[in-house]
């Protein structure tokens, strides 16, 4: 059988690869088979086994490629999955989204826990920037989940366990595992990882960011908007930076008029970690590690009235009430908001009632995650971890259909299958 390099089928398109494969192979068995092969390869990182491949094979002969995707994740009939979607594919999925280096080969932790943990029991992946939930390691020798350390889940990965069995992963309420009260739970947002890498010094500006980015695969400089009013930007924020305000009207603006209202959800949120006196002899990353996450309710964090003599006339925080102003302008277009604007009549959509608005983080993750953006940046980061490529103009309506599917139904472990199924003959 002649072989055909990656390197040619990525520029080819589904249907001429389908005959290419089929015009060279002495049969379609060996062609489902290869199918089968790769789809396994690229969603667990092992090869199958003979009964897997297979079952795989059977069901890609069939017309149904999907099911044949599912079977290498969770599992065909009479032959139980590896794990490794779970353990390896998925772990380092997720993992560059809870640092700030965005590396893969940080520790698990609760983020990239939970967010597993959604993907394998197929909850409303939109969730995980809201709900109550966290999941946790259960079984002997594991060290109880900790609000101090990340001990427990790097236990848990130490151990080698299978994050796909829902008897060693699993579901809980995250106000009863942390200690924050229900109505300051939003999700991954308030895990310790996040918090660790997000709530830490600054100024909270570093969750929205890194939220955006890691959620919506959008940075500032994507989303610059200078049109938006500046009434919510921070005291921090000087008029007239290095003596010349054309600075702030031409630089400034454009991102900060959109982030400073919506970065005010997390005003009763950080992380503060023992000091030098507590902890003697450890250097501050290392007794950053030892912080856990602190919620404030009804008094705002100091990170939000720093340096108010840099333009004390800018907006002085006063509670975790947050406005969309991105939903008029350019960023309107460019995230695509799904959720109706919640037209309360506050004093904060006076000018414009069609300003979106809520209390706290939760409600924040909400509105983020019901975007086009969300949609698309999820099945794009899928599209990418699988076919490892990016998606190209040949494949548009393909991932268009993967982007409405996940708006209809918001299960990620469907959209790895699909696209799984859909670069089969192209991995």
């Amino acid at each position: 059988m002649a072989i055909i390099r990656s390197s040619t089928i990525s520029r080819i398109t589904p249907i001429c690869i389908a005959l290419a494969i089929l015009a060279m192979a002495p049969g379609t068995v060996a062609d489902e088979r290869d199918q089968a092969r790769r789809m396994h390869d690229r969603l667990t990182g092992v090869p199958p086994t003979d009964a897997m491949l297979a079952a795989m094979a059977d069901a890609v002969g069939a017309g149904d490629a999907v099911s044949a995707a599912l079977y290498a994740i969770d599992g065909a009939p009479g032959e139980p999955a590896t794990g490794q979607f779970y353990t390896t594919v998925l772990k380092n999925w997720v993992t560059p989204w809870t640092n700030e280096a965005q590396d893969a080969f940080a520790p698990l932790n609760d983020y990239s826990a939970t967010v597993i943990g959604v993907v394998r029991d197929e909850q409303d992946f939109r969730g995980i920037l809201r709900d109550d939930v966290i999941y946790v390691g259960q079984g002997g020798g594991l060290p109880a989940y900790s609000a101090d350390n990340n001990d427990h889940y790097e236990a848990l990965e130490s151990a080698g366990t299978n994050l796909g069995d829902p008897q060693v992963l699993v579901r809980r309420a995250q106000s009863s595992v942390t200690g924050l009260p229900s109505e300051a739970v939003a999700g991954v947002l308030t895990s310790r990882a996040s918090a660790r890498a997000f709530f830490v010094d600054g100024t909270n500006r570093a969750m929205f960011r890194f939220t955006v980015l890691n959620h919506l695969c959008m940075d500032l400089e994507q989303l610059k908007d200078g049109t938006r009013p500046t009434d919510r930007i921070r005291q921090d924020i000087s008029r007239s930076p290095g003596g010349d305000s054309r600075l702030f009207l031409n630089s400034c603006v454009d991102c900060h008029a959109g982030m400073d209202p919506m970065s005010q959800a997390f005003a009763y949120y950080g992380f503060p970690y023992p000091d030098e006196d507590a902890l003697p002899g450890l250097e501050l990353e290392q007794r950053k590690d030892r912080g856990r996450i602190e919620y404030t309710p009804g008094t705002v964090q100091g990170k939000y009235l720093i340096n108010a003599g840099s333009f004390p006339s800018g907006y002085i925080t006063p509670n975790d009430h947050w406005t969309n102003y991105w939903r008029l302008g350019d960023n309107s277009a460019r995230i695509g908001w799904r959720l109706p604007a919640d037209n309360t009549g506050s004093l904060d959509m006076a000018l414009n009632p069609a300003y979106s608005e809520g209390q706290g983080a939760a409600s924040l993750g909400w509105e983020l995650a019901n975007t086009d953006a969300f949609a698309q940046c999820q099945v794009k980061k899928a599209f990418r971890s699988v076919c490892v490529r990016d998606p190209g103009p040949g494949d548009a309506q393909a991932v268009s259909g993967f982007v409405s599917g996940f708006n209809s139904s918001g299960n990620m472990k469907q959209v790895f299958a699909q696209v799984a199924a859909y670069c089969a003959a192209d991995l």
